[in-house]
C-alpha cells in the first residue's frame, strides 16, 4: 500500500471516528460538518472531499437499529399491523433513519447501509419467529413438510413449518418494499395522498399486505422456495 493510500485511509478513519462521536452527542440535525472537522482537527473542506456532504458522512459513520419488537406472541393476523405501527414510530421518531433513506436514493454507500440494515435485522427476526421452541433448527422441515415446500406454505409463528432460509429472506425483502417505499413517499417525497394518510389509514392499507407477505403460502412461481432437484 502506498504512503498516499495509507494517509487517505487514516484521514477517513479520523473523520469517521469524530463523526460517530459528534452524531452520538448532538444527533443528526445539530451535528455540523464544521464541528466534526474541528473534532478531527482537519479542514472542513477535507471532510467534504472524502464524503461529499453530511448525509453521506452520516450514512458511513452512524450505527442504525430498527429496534424490532418481539412479535412471537402477537396473533398471526395482527403481525402486519404491529410491524406497520412499529415502522411508523421509527420513521417518525428517528431523524437518522430518514437521513439515511434520503442519502440512499443518490449514494451507493448509503444504499448499501440501508440494504445491510434490513438484511441483518429484519431477515433474522423473521427466521427467529419461525424457529421451533427449544432452539430447533429453522432449516429443518417440520412434521408433514418438506424443506423447500412446507405443507400449506411456511407459516410465520407455526413451529411445525419453519420458514426456510430462502423463503425468510424473500419475505423480509417484500416487507422492506412496504417499509421503505412507504417511508420514501411519506417522509422524503411528501407525496400528498400518502403523506396525508392518518396513522390508522396507513396501518389499514399496509398491515394486511405485510401480514400476507409473512404468512401466505408461497405460489409455485413466487420464488419463495428453492427449486427441487433429483
Amino acid at each position: 500500500m502506498s504512503d498516499g493510500k495509507r494517509s487517505a485511509d487514516r484521514t477517513r478513519g479520523v473523520i469517521l471516528a469524530a463523526a460517530r462521536e459528534r452524531f452520538a452527542a448532538d444527533g443528526y440535525e445539530r451535528a455540523t460538518i464544521r464541528a466534526i472537522a474541528a473534532d478531527a482537527a482537519i479542514d472542513p473542506a477535507m471532510v467534504m472531499r472524502y464524503f461529499g456532504n453530511k448525509e453521506k458522512l452520516f450514512a458511513a459513520a452512524a450505527e442504525f437499529d430498527l429496534r424490532l419488537p418481539d412479535l412471537s406472541k402477537v396473533p398471526r393476523e395482527e403481525i402486519g399491523a404491529a410491524l406497520t405501527n412499529h415502522f411508523l414510530d421509527r420513521w417518525e421518531d428517528d431523524e437518522s433513519l430518514k437521513a439515511l433513506l434520503r442519502a440512499s436514493v443518490t449514494n451507493e454507500a448509503a444504499a448499501d447501509r440501508m440494504r445491510q440494515l434490513f438484511a441483518d435485522q429484519l431477515g433474522p427476526a423473521i427466521m427467529h419467529l419461525s424457529t421451533p421452541p427449544g432452539g430447533g433448527d429453522a432449516h429443518r422441515p417440520g412434521p408433514g413438510s418438506h424443506l423447500g415446500n412446507p405443507v400449506g406454505g411456511a407459516q410465520l409463528g407455526d413451529p411445525t413449518t419453519p420458514v426456510p432460509t430462502a423463503s425468510a429472506a424473500t419475505r423480509a425483502g417484500l416487507v422492506a418494499t412496504q417499509a421503505l417505499g412507504f417511508a420514501l413517499c411519506r417522509y422524503i417525497l411528501a407525496l400528498p395522498p400518502v403523506a396525508n394518510l392518518t396513522r390508522e389509514e396507513a396501518v389499514a392499507w399496509l398491515g394486511p399486505t405485510i401480514t400476507r407477505y409473512l404468512t401466505a403460502p408461497p405460489t409455485p412461481r413466487s420464488g419463495l422456495n428453492p427449486p427441487q432437484t433429483g
